[in-house]
C-alpha cells in the first residue's frame, strides 16, 4: 500500500512522529551509558496509535487555502513545529485530560514506584500509527523501519544498564507491532535482549468497532464533529486494516447487518465484500493480499508475556444498519464483553494457543470494569505493571502458566 492521502507527503509540511512522554525512539543518555550502580532490567513502552503525536512545520511551499489557514495554527513551537495528531485542544474535558496524560500516568508511576528514570532506563519507541506491517512476501517499508528502530533502541537500552534485557511494555495497536518485533527476531537475540513482554488492551484479533469506523467514521470522542468528515482520514490509515476482525477470532459470526442490501450480513470471513458494500473498493485488495495473511495466525512472541486486559466494559458486538445506508451511522447497537473497545473474545482469545505450547510462558490478567485507554491509569494495572516489573527486577519471574482475576 503506498503513502495515505495525508500531510506526510505533501511537499509543504514536514511532518516528524512522537510520543508524549519521550522523544522518538531515543538512546540512552550519556549517564546511562557511563554506567552507575543500576540494578534494574530497561522498560522501553510502546504505544497505541492515540499515544503517538504527528507534529508538522510549514515550508515556504505552503500556499493556504482561505484567511483562517494563513494564521493557523495560533500557537507553534520552536522552529514553528505544532501539533497535527492528536491535537488536544479540540476537546472537552475529560477527553483532554485523558489524551494528554496517555501514558504519563504509567511512566511516573514506574519512576517513583520502582525508581526508573528517562533516558537512563526508561524508554519510549513510538511509531508512524498510519502505517502497518504485512503478511510475508509483501513490503512494508515504513512499518519495517520502525522495528529496525525499535531494535536498535532495545540494544542500546540493554548495553547501558549492564546487558540487562529489556521489558516491552505495549499498549493496544503497540502490542501488535511488538509481537510482530519479538516474532521476526532470532530466537537467540530474543533471549538475550527482551525479558518479558507487558501487553495492555492488545487486540489481537481485531476488534468489531473497526467495521464501525470503516462505514462511518469515528469521531475519537470528539465533540460536534461529523463521524463522515473524518472516514477518509480514517481509511487511509492502513493500520485500521489490521484492526478488522480476524477471522480466526470471530469465525462466521453476524456482525453487521445492512438493510439496504437486502439485510446482507457481514461475519469476519467476508470483510472484503464489506468493504465494496461499504464503499471503499481500494482497501478490498490490500487487506486480501496484506492484512489477512498477516492475522490468519497469531505467533508464539518467543519471551513471557503477562497481558492484562479491561473486561465487563459495554463493547460493540454486532451492529444494524438501516435503509439510509453506512453513511448514515448504525440503526442500533449490540455490546457484549470487552474493555469498550476490543471484544473480549479478541482480548484472550487468540492467546489461549500460547497456553498449550511447553515453550511460551503466558500469564493473563483480566481488570474488570477496567476500559482499553483507562487501563494505563488504572491503579489496578499499575500495580500489576509494577508487580511484573519488580518480579524480573527481583530475578523472579514465573516459569509456568498463570491465569490472575484480581479481588
Amino acid at each position: 500500500m503506498g503513502h495515505p492521502p495525508s500531510l506526510a507527503v505533501m511537499p509543504a509540511v514536514v511532518v516528524m512522529v512522537m510520543l508524549s512522554l519521550m522523544s522518538s525512539c531515543c538512546v540512552p543518555s550519556a549517564a546511562a551509558r557511563g554506567g552507575g550502580q543500576q540494578q534494574r532490567h530497561p522498560v522501553i513502552l510502546i504505544p497505541g496509535a492515540g499515544g503517538n503525536q504527528l507534529e508538522a512545520r510549514l515550508t515556504e511551499e505552503y500556499r493556504p487555502s482561505s484567511l483562517a489557514c494563513r494564521v493557523w495554527p495560533l500557537v507553534r513551537g520552536r522552529g514553528g513545529w505544532f501539533r497535527l495528531w492528536f491535537d488536544p485542544s479540540v476537546l472537552l474535558a475529560p477527553f483532554t485530560r485523558l489524551l494528554t496524560r496517555y501514558m504519563n500516568t504509567l511512566a511516573s508511576t514506574l519512576e517513583k514506584a520502582a525508581g526508573y528514570e528517562e533516558g537512563r532506563d526508561l524508554f519510549g519507541a513510538p511509531y508512524d500509527f498510519r502505517y502497518g506491517l504485512a503478511g510475508p512476501g509483501h513490503p512494508s517499508a515504513v512499518g519495517s523501519a520502525y522495528l529496525h528502530r525499535l531494535r536498535l533502541l532495545v540494544e542500546a537500552a540493554c548495553a547501558a544498564n549492564g546487558g540487562r534485557p529489556a521489558i516491552l511494555v505495549a499498549h493496544s495497536l503497540g502490542g501488535l507491532f511488538a509481537l510482530q518485533f519479538l516474532a521476526r527476531a532470532p530466537a537467540r537475540w530474543r533471549a538475550a535482549h527482551v525479558a518479558r513482554l507487558v501487553t495492555l488492551s492488545a487486540p489481537w484479533g481485531g476488534s468489531v468497532q473497526a467495521m464501525l469506523t470503516f462505514a462511518s467514521g469515528n469521531t475519537l470522542g470528539v465533540p460536534l464533529v461529523d463521524a463522515s468528515l473524518v472516514r477518509d482520514e480514517q481509511r487511509s490509515a492502513e493500520s485500521n486494516l489490521w484492526l478488522l476482525p480476524a477471522p480466526k477470532v470471530f469465525g462466521n459470526t453476524t456482525l453487521v447487518v445492512s438493510k439496504q442490501h437486502n439485510n446482507r450480513t457481514y461475519s469476519a470471513k467476508n470483510v472484503t465484500q464489506f468493504l465494496r458494500d461499504i464503499g471503499f473498493e481500494a482497501g478490498v485488495e490490500p487487506y486480501r493480499a496484506r492484512i489477512r495473511p498477516l492475522v490468519e495466525a497469531l505467533p508464539e512472541p518467543g519471551v513471557p508475556v503477562t497481558c492484562l486486559v479491561g473486561t465487563g466494559v459495554d463493547t460493540v458486538e454486532s451492529l444494524l444498519f438501516g435503509d439510509g445506508g453506512f453513511e448514515e451511522g448504525p440503526e442500533s447497537i449490540v455490546y457484549g464483553d470487552g474493555d469498550g473497545t476490543v471484544n473480549l473474545a479478541s482480548l484472550v482469545g487468540p492467546i489461549k494457543a500460547w497456553s498449550d505450547s511447553p515453550a511460551q510462558v503466558v500469564e493473563v490478567v483480566e481488570l474488570p470494569k477496567v476500559s482499553h485507554s483507562g487501563i494505563l491509569n488504572d491503579k489496578s494495572a499499575l500495580d500489576q505493571i509494577i508487580r511484573v516489573v519488580d518480579s524480573i527486577n527481583l530475578n523472579a519471574t514465573t516459569s509456568t502458566t498463570q491465569h490472575h482475576q484480581p479481588s
